[in-house]
């Protein structure tokens, strides 16, 4: 798709750092590849440890002038920077559609989702409150305040490249932190864009800076500011490897970490559900950017009764998406982000059938038909699954649903929890008592009930288990990155 922007200047190719544009130290860069051709369409700055530094040493120098403005003044760029994100968002959008692969549409809708971060933020800089202890002698006068806990490295994935950011710069720049930032590979466009719009509106220098990098040299970015004392706070989305080398690496200067990570989440009906609402959940759920989220379902539970109804139901729907490049502008589904991704897929397909699956709709890889390059996989439901496949254990990152059949709610919680992950969850159920019962035994960290579409600015996001710690969004998202400074004055009586 040509990347034609109302405002070209949005589409920046350097780094941003102490408020310049520039290249990496070693001059080197990597490329950019469109996802639904695999045809590389611009390159990026291919930064190493020097530029991490070089970032690290900006924030620092910008950190106490930011922390030092009053909440109100952050608040007011933050604003101004929602209402630019706003003001070009179809250019936002295509970009995000370029790199990502996401049908126009969909990213038009992610540029709203992150820009609701922005605002959101921006009221609540505000509003972090301490509180006033209740003396427990004469004389003595004690509270408790609320401070930025200083430079932030922020380390995003590829999935929703203008969101995923969003949320995590906003709360930092709202308490009072100065940041660094490094997007994914495979989507640095988008980033880039955004820090842009963040210079317009007036984001003092030192303040936001960005660093890209290949998976090549991305270790050894992000292991530099995993060394630096300065770096006080690590905020990450990603897998649950990387997750936990972050906790382990962390550990010598004990930073505080944000970690939203891998997910297997299951997704249950029971017979009392109404299956129409049931079904258009999932499609909510699964089938948002062709599966590539870390929320969406990888388990679907269906209980015996309704089972083959349900079954039909979700068929139907699935196999009239329409699959095509965002240039379409029917297009539900686009490519997967590169042929890894495609290759996962085809594993779990093949492993499933193997054991025992059977392809109710989709199942193959697609071509043809103005599908270009190979990234493309068919949206698939799989009937008869069960805990010997791979995509029980694995999270598949892609549009396949398959279906687990279960007869009793005390074994489907248990199926359900019998994994390491724990970082979302549906059920559909219309018995008051099933509901409330199964939601207290889910072991999630976000839970919808009759509810696909769970994500919202006001809702704390995050994990139990090997899906990480620390929230994003709502009020809760503000506070972890602040500290909670106690402070005890005497002599007043």
């Amino acid at each position: 798709m040509p990347l034609t922007l109302t405002r070209p200047e949005l589409s920046r190719s350097q780094n941003f750092i102490a408020g310049k544009w520039q290249d990496a130290a070693s001059g080197a860069r990597h490329p950019v590849s469109d996802p639904a051709t695999g045809i590389e369409f611009t390159s990026v700055p291919d930064s190493g440890a020097a530029d991490a530094q070089a970032a690290t040493d900006a924030a620092h120098a910008a950190f106490d002038t930011w922390r030092d403005r009053t909440a109100r003044e952050r608040a007011q760029f933050l604003k101004r920077w929602h209402a630019a994100i706003v003001a070009n968002g179809e250019d936002l959008a295509r970009i995000i559609s370029r790199e990502q692969g996401k049908p126009l549409a969909e990213a038009r809708g992610e540029v709203a989702y992150g820009a609701s971060y922005v605002e959101w933020f921006a009221e609540e800089a505000v509003r972090a409150y301490g509180d006033m202890i209740p003396a427990l002698m004469p004389g003595k006068r004690m509270m408790a305040v609320k401070e930025p806990v200083g430079v932030v490295a922020a380390v995003t994935p590829w999935n929703f490249p203008l969101a995923m950011i969003a949320r995590k710069i906003a709360p930092a720049l709202a308490a009072g932190c100065t940041v660094v930032a490094k997007p994914a590979e495979d989507t640095p466009l988008t980033a880039l864009a955004l820090v842009r719009l963040a210079e317009e509106a007036g984001l003092p220098a030192g303040v936001l800076n960005i660093v890209t990098a290949s998976r090549d040299h991305t270790p050894a970015t992000v292991a530099n500011w995993l060394a630096d004392s300065r770096v006080r706070k690590i905020t990450f989305t990603g897998s649950t490897p990387v997750g936990k080398y972050l906790a382990r690496e962390s550990a010598e200067t004990l930073k505080k970490l944000s970690l939203e990570l891998g997910g297997n989440a299951p997704f249950i009906v029971f017979d009392d559900a109404d299956l129409d609402a049931a079904v258009t959940g999932l499609m909510a759920a699964k089938f948002r950017n062709g599966g590539q989220t870390c929320v969406c379902p990888n388990r679907v539970y269906v209980q015996s009764g309704v089972y083959d109804a349900f079954a039909r139901k979700l068929v139907e729907r699935v196999a009239a998406l329409r699959v095509g490049p965002a240039t379409r502008d029917d297009s539900q589904i686009g490519p997967m982000i590169n042929a890894r991704a495609v290759h996962k897929i085809e594993r779990h397909v093949e492993d499933a059938l193997a054991h025992g699956a059977t392809v109710l709709t989709g199942g193959r890889r697609l071509s043809g038909d103005g599908l270009e390059g190979a990234n493309y996989y068919a949206p698939t439901v799989l009937g008869n699954a069960n805990r010997d496949m791979a995509l029980f254990r694995e999270e598949t990152f892609g549009p396949v649903a398959p279906l687990f059949r279960f007869d009793d709610d005390a074994d489907v919680v248990r199926e359900a929890n019998d994994t390491p992950f724990g970082l979302a969850a549906y059920f559909y159920s219309t018995d008051v008592r099933r509901i409330w019962r199964v939601a207290s035994r889910l072991e999630s960290g976000v839970i919808g009930i009759n509810e696909g579409a769970v994500a919202s600015e006001a809702a704390p996001f995050g994990g139990m288990k090997e899906s990480g710690y620390g929230r994003e969004g709502s009020r809760y998202g503000l506070d972890d990155y602040m500290h909670v400074k106690y402070l005890c004055q005497g002599g007043l009586a």
